[in-house]
């Protein structure tokens, strides 16, 4: 299973928006059971991006 091309989006917006911060990306996965994309930028921010492309800090 791979990302849909929302999620890849919105994760290529994301990663963008945390280098504009200077911020470190610490971790990308993907969750293959349900189908969302989990980003831990620096050390406390947590983002999940949904198959849609909507994402929840």
């Amino acid at each position: 299973m791979e990302p849909t091309i929302e999620q890849l989006r919105e994760l290529y917006r994301v990663c963008v928006m945390a280098s504009n911060l200077l911020q470190p990306i610490n971790v990308v996965r993907f969750d293959e059971r349900i189908k969302r994309i989990f980003v831990l930028v620096g050390e406390t921010i947590e983002i999940e991006i949904y198959p849609n492309g909507r994402s929840i800090l």
